[in-house]
């Protein structure tokens, strides 16, 4: 299945829309700190500068933050914090010539990357079971299979197409999806942050797995 194709989808609307949930979750992290932290433009101009206190800076304000992505994919502490370790890495590689403006949203892509390509690497018996093989199988009927969709035209229709589906939704459920199925949580964890039952929300998301595939279809996107 094409789930890189439908996570791009949520990227792109992640840069385009970050501040109402990105940020949310940022300052819920950061919540408490004491330390004055660097803005994002003057972080990934110390990338630019060569500095190596980027590294520093980006993990005082967004280690905690990733390590939270990385974790609800992984649930394995160590590989989590590997993860993190990586995604400054990664960062450092990437800056410049990138010079991302939501900060926030391209170490959280970073992080969700290498956490998934993770995840991939564990044995089955590893990955039995887990709440990132469960979110993951739930989005199985809305996907296109691998295939004429990797075309580069085809992608972005599909891209657009998702976008659309987040647009349409209200704030409060497409919260709930993204945390679903961006980041992974886990029902029990989501349904706590919003109040409510886990099996309201699990027929919430049902519902919204179903409006996502015929909203795909509807688009002429082949499933």
């Amino acid at each position: 299945m094409a789930f890189g194709i439908i996570f791009l989808g949520f990227f792109v609307f992640f840069r385009k829309e970050g501040d109402f949930f990105l940020s949310i979750q940022v300052r819920a992290f950061m919540k408490g700190g004491r330390k004055q932290l660097m803005n994002d433009k003057e972080i990934v101009d110390l990338f630019w500068e060569r500095e190596e206190a980027a590294i520093v800076r980006a993990e005082e304000k967004y280690g905690r933050f990733c390590h939270s992505i990385s974790y609800h994919i992984l649930h394995n502490r160590e590989d989590a914090r590997e993860c993190v370790n990586d995604t400054w890495y990664h960062a450092w590689r990437s800056m410049p010539p990138k010079r991302p403006e939501r900060l926030s949203a391209y170490l959280g892509k970073i992080t969700r990357n290498l956490s998934i390509n993770r995840f991939k690497s564990y044995g089955a018996g590893k990955r039995g079971g887990g709440q990132a093989a469960l979110a993951l199988s739930e989005l199985s009927d809305c996907i296109p299979a691998a295939g004429g969709v990797e075309e580069a035209v085809e992608e972005m229709i599909l891209v657009d197409a998702i976008e659309q589906f987040l647009y349409g939704l209200t704030e409060e459920k497409r919260r709930i999806f993204l945390c679903r199925y961006w980041y992974l949580m886990p029902v029990k964890e989501t349904a706590r942050r919003y109040g409510m039952s886990e099996s309201r929300l699990t027929s919430m998301l049902f519902r919204m797995r179903k409006d996502l595939k015929l909203h795909l279809e509807k688009e002429g996107i082949v499933l």
